[in-house]
This record gives structure tokens, sequence and C-alpha cells, in this order.
């Protein structure tokens, strides 16, 4: 019975999409927009778990909104991608930039993090392997202790970088010119190989995280771990692989 009823609405939505290439009714549009508000709310809901609690969920849902509205917009069901694959990257992309616009994270937080990337990023390269903590807080001139209170400061501020580099993961229909194809595909490449280099634990939670859309509450129970220790792993594993992207990027410039 379950599958007949996810047959007949998928269906339906297909039949909703071939209206809408047709004519473009308002009418259509919002009745593809209602059927896909569940997929903002849970958008909204995977980012507001990396948030401040003063950050407003409902604003979140406004804004991916908006996304939704522009996703419906140019979406090309002829190119073989699933709407919601394509939508996903626009409804997250529209909550992030309302973000920026609030510049929700603190500027000595935001100091902070740079630092720390950049002290990752150039251990990593010069040693060519993943860089341990004792290392990092050696370099930095600070006690280990000190360094374990910084990454959990930097918890909230991974978040907008980190899905930056999930939107470079996710099919896009729009190829400006070739040269640029070229650089998003290294730079999904590298991102793979980096994942790939990460210890064990970190590459563990952005898997269960990113691609297995699980939240950081759910991921501590499977790994067996308390919510604070993940939030940490999660924090290490993005700076190493946005240093390992910076490297890349700027040899594009």
């Amino acid at each position: 019975m379950a599958d007949n009823n996810a047959e007949e609405k998928a269906a339906n939505t297909l039949k909703l999409w071939r209206e809408y290439s047709n004519n473009r009714s308002p009418e259509i549009r919002e009745k593809i927009i209602e059927n896909y508000l569940p997929l903002v709310k849970l958008v909204a809901g995977r980012v507001a778990v990396s948030l401040p609690q003063h950050v407003d969920k409902d604003d979140l849902i406004s804004n991916g909104f908006f996304g939704l509205m522009e996703s419906i917009e140019r979406f090309d069901a002829d190119r073989g991608v699933k709407f919601e694959t394509y939508a996903v990257v626009r409804i997250r992309g529209a909550i992030l930039d309302s973000l920026r616009a609030q510049d929700w994270v603190p500027a000595t937080i935001r100091q902070k993090a740079r630092q720390y990337e950049q002290t990752v990023a150039k251990l990593e390269h010069a040693l060519g392997r993943s860089v341990k903590d004792e290392e990092i807080a050696m370099a930095m001139k600070i006690p280990l202790s000190e360094l374990y209170k910084l990454i959990n400061h930097l918890n909230a501020s991974t978040l907008i970088p980190l899905e930056e580099f999930a939107r470079t993961e996710t099919a896009s229909q729009h190829t400006p010119n070739p040269a640029q194809h070229i650089e998003e595909q290294e730079v999904k490449d590298m991102l793979a190989k980096s994942i790939d280099k990460l210890p064990e634990k970190e590459r563990l939670v952005v898997s269960l995280y990113y691609y297995e859309g699980l939240t950081l509450k759910e991921i501590s129970l499977i790994l067996k771990l308390s919510e604070a220790r993940i939030s940490q792993l999660h924090t290490k594993a993005i700076f190493r692989l946005r240093g390992a992207l910076s490297r890349l990027k700027s040899s594009f410039i």
C-alpha cells in the first residue's frame, strides 16, 4: 500500500512538472511549491542544528522558501538531475546567504577560525598527512587544552564554509564555460581525495552528515560518542578540507 501511494505521488508530481513546463501556470507552480515545502523544512532543520540557539528556525525556512522558488523557475527536467538534488543546493544557499547578511559569526571567532585554518593547511601541506592536535597546538604556541577550547568555539563558524564545498559536490545545471567546468571538476576531485585522507572518525562524521543526511545527535549514537565530541570531529574535518581546497583554488587565480 505504501509503495502504491509513493508511486502515485511520484506520477502526480511528474504530471505537475510537465504541465508547468508547457504553460508556466502560476496555479501549477503553487501546487509544486506546496509539494516541496517539506524539503525546505528539512534543509532548514539540518542547517539549524549547527547554529546558535538564538537563530530563528522560522527565518531559515522563510529564506529557504525563496531558494525553492528559484529552483522551480530554473529547473530543467531534461538534464536528468532529480529536482530534490537540484533544489537542496539552492534552498541551502538561500539560507546561508541570509545568514551571511546577518553576519552572526563574531569577528573574533572569524579571526581565530582563519588562524586555525591557516595553521592546519600549512602543516598538512608540509607534512603530507593529517596533522595531529599536538602539532597544531605547538605551531600555534598554545596548550593542547586551549586548542580544544578553541575548536569548540569554532564549531558554529564551520557551517557556512562547509556548505559552500557541498555546493560543488552537487550536479550543476549551468556550465558558463569549459574552463569553469574543468575547475569545478578539479575541486570535486580534490574534495573527494581530501575526504578519503581524513582520519577515520572525521571521515565517518563527514560521510554520515553530508552524504547520509544524519544529524550530529544521530551520528553520536552510531559512533557511541558524545554529541560535543562529534561536533568537534566535524569542525576539525571541515578545516582540513578548507585548507586543501584553498590551496587548489589559489592555483586558479
